[in-house]
């Protein structure tokens, strides 16, 4: 079991938070933004910024080669799906995208929103952990929750609106 720190400074205890996520045995703020038969998509939840999104394969593997067709096929339509609406709905210009096979939780992507205050820790992927440990530990306050909850239901809305 590994203890995780949630975002709200709650501490849970899991073998693996991917698993515990996709499962529904740990409820993400403001729930499940999109859902699909391989892949579930939610706010990260040990950082709070906005749109900030982990799109988490159901079964349990680590690396992108081990997805089937299938997979491979969802993965990159869900992927699609939320970078339009990140777009259309919250203004999201730019998205960083990351995946490592090495992480102690099951293959997943996090697609990091760029805002214009992250820039002062520079435009590279070394300045996202400074960013992610900005947004823990000064923007973890009620207005910016709630900001973050309010982007969750509108990219929720969007996502679930027809063509």
């Amino acid at each position: 079991m590994r203890k995780i720190t949630l975002s709200n400074g709650k501490v849970i205890e899991v073998e693996c938070l991917s698993c515990a996520l996709t499962s529904g045995l740990v409820e993400p703020d403001g729930g499940v933004i999109i859902e699909t038969e391989h892949f579930h998509a939610h706010q990260d939840v040990a950082y709070p910024i906005k749109g900030l999104i982990i799109v988490a394969a159901k079964r349990h593997i680590k690396c992108l080669d081990e997805l089937t067709e299938d997979e491979s096929l969802d993965y990159i339509n869900v992927l699609t799906r939320i970078r339009k609406a990140q777009r259309e709905a919250l203004g999201i210009d730019y998205v960083y995208y990351f995946y490592n096979e090495d992480t102690s939780h099951h293959f997943h992507t996090w697609m990091v929103p760029r805002y214009e205050w992250m820039y002062k820790f520079g435009r590279s992927v070394e300045s996202v952990r400074p960013v992610l440990l900005h947004a823990r530990n000064e923007m973890n306050d009620k207005e910016n929750i709630q900001e973050v909850i309010e982007a969750i239901h509108t990219l929720t809305k969007k996502l679930n609106q027809k063509f």
